[in-house]
């Protein structure tokens, strides 16, 4: 592999990090605060990337897709909070997988009802067409490095709500004794729901984000939610600055993992049986650095201090 060509993958990986970070970030923070096992927050990712293609459609713009797309992730994950989530709250963590992956399946079904089983493309805006040369000979679509802007942008944002705001006070407060903030008289009935609409609202920003590189489609939300799930398990549960640095680690490592892993093998097997053999390897690679710092780290790198 070239160096130009290790770059761009290296770049990709950053770009899906920051891709996994948006969505994983609403669900650590659902899981931390609220104890609660949402296998639904992926079809989230994908309602945003649905409403974000349908919106820039209809107004014929990107931009306005992007801001309207906002408040109605947001106004959705509110509504299913409403209806479903909240009644599953003093459930049992098996009550909750099972209801919010009845959710998955509805919203999948769904969305092939309104918007088709095709997928559908989201053109790159005008403005951001194009590359960028990050080394002579080498150019970068600008819109993958206007994704890594975002996402960064939106994490040091995140960052600020949680570390320095009252609301992050008490989301943080409520990440390490929920009781003990329900007893000095806080609502945290309604923490519960800002925090679900907020994450709701961060995993369909992602969505729209991605419409433009992948397609949008039916499903698309299930193999981020798993990523996610293995970010948030990484970087510690509930806590921020862990999906973050959770979050670029494994999309570096899916990313490269598929471009080097054949190339690799190719050192020891003939080409056809290292491309087959690198594919299976570079599935599993995730995993096995998620297995490898648990070993030594069983609550994630950055875990919440109990209280």
């Amino acid at each position: 592999m070239t160096t130009q060509l290790l770059l761009v993958q290296a770049l990709n990986g950053l770009q899906l990090g920051i891709l996994l970070f948006l969505v994983a970030a609403g669900l650590t923070l659902v899981f931390g605060v609220m104890d609660f096992i949402n296998l639904a927050h992926g079809v989230q990712y994908m309602l945003g990337a649905y409403l974000g293609a349908a919106l820039a459609t209809a107004t014929g713009s990107f931009w306005w897709g992007l801001l309207l797309a906002l408040p109605a992730a947001l106004a959705a994950g509110l509504l299913l909070e409403v209806l479903v989530f909240r009644h599953l709250y003093a459930r049992d963590h098996l009550s909750q997988v099972l209801a919010t992956f009845g959710v998955i399946l509805f919203l999948n079904e769904g969305v092939k009802v309104v918007w088709g089983a095709a997928p559908l493309q989201v053109a790159i805006p005008p403005l951001l067409e194009g590359g960028i040369e990050i080394m002579p000979g080498l150019q970068y679509p600008l819109y993958r490095v206007a994704v890594l802007g975002a996402g960064l942008a939106t994490g040091g944002l995140l960052w600020w709500l949680v570390e320095r705001t009252k609301v992050g006070m008490l989301v943080r407060a409520g990440a390490t004794n929920a009781p003990m903030v329900s007893a000095l008289g806080v609502d945290i009935n309604r923490l519960f729901t800002l925090v679900f609409a907020f994450g709701a609202m961060l995993a369909g920003f992602a969505g729209v984000l991605a419409g433009p590189i992948f397609s949008v489609e039916p499903g698309m939300g299930d193999n981020v939610l798993i990523l996610a799930f293995v970010v948030i398990v990484i970087g510690g549960i509930g806590s921020i600055r862990g999906a973050f640095l959770a979050a670029l680690l494994v999309g570096l490592i899916d990313t490269l993992g598929k471009s080097l892993a054949p190339d690799l093998l190719r050192l020891v097997l003939d080409p056809s049986s290292a491309r087959q053999a690198g594919a299976a390897l570079a599935s599993m690679l995730v995993y096995v650095a998620m297995a490898a710092i648990l070993a030594f780290r069983p609550a994630g790198l950055f875990p919440v201090r109990a209280g």
